[in-house]
């Protein structure tokens, strides 16, 4: 085992390096990025299908009561108010769409600290780590969740269309991140390449855990 753990990280480290010379530099870490972004999370009761649609469902309701809340917000400060005003409203609001669907399920919130693994968002790539986020929890919370950004308010942009949407993420994300900070998460600067080197981390993780 030993053995396994020393060539494994040997090759880690040996990918590390090669692909330092090919990502863009940047000093930026991520809890630089994390302590200027709040995340929002919808989290399903279970992978079956229909609790996969009725995660979108109360994430639909929630987004289109919210959204004229948070679109305009110019700090996180004012959002994490405006998400903790309105928390009794976004959870009356899910379980409204949940019972509405033939559900019994309970739904849970929370603006808390998390840890997350690597996830891509149209055009960025936020690092493994611990995050900010409101979550919506619903019944057990053992499925797939659905994902974006609250501040800057990423919810808001349409990452399907292409590159009109891409210029709109990096516009919002820009204006609350430093050019180093924006480089780390950019992956259009940095490709697939970025991604491995999130995942490195993850495996150095894994195997001294």
């Amino acid at each position: 085992m030993k053995k396994l753990i020393l060539t494994s990280v040997a090759i880690i480290i040996a990918i590390s390096i090669a692909l330092n010379n090919s990502i863009v530099a940047t000093k930026a870490t991520q809890s630089d990025v994390a302590s200027k972004l709040i995340r929002f999370h919808v989290i399903a009761n279970s992978d079956d299908e229909i609790d996969q649609a009725l995660k979108l469902k109360v994430r639909d309701s929630v987004l289109k009561y919210v959204s004229p809340k948070l679109v305009d917000s110019k700090s996180i400060e004012e959002s994490r108010k405006i998400i903790n005003n309105e928390d009794k409203n976004i959870k009356k609001i899910a379980q409204t769409i949940i019972n509405k669907n033939g559900f019994k399920y309970t739904v849970s919130t929370a603006l808390s600290q998390e840890y997350f693994p690597v996830k891509t968002y149209g055009n960025i790539t936020l690092p493994q780590g611990m995050y900010e986020a409101y979550r919506i929890i619903i019944g057990l919370g053992k499925g797939q969740n659905w994902w974006c950004v609250m501040f800057p308010p990423l919810c808001f942009v349409d990452i399907t269309r292409g590159s009109l949407s891409f210029d709109k993420t990096k516009t919002e994300m820009k204006s609350v991140l430093s050019d180093d900070e924006y480089k780390l998460v950019d992956n259009t600067l940095n490709s697939k390449k970025i991604i491995v080197r999130f995942k490195i981390g993850e495996i150095f993780s894994k195997l001294f855990s």
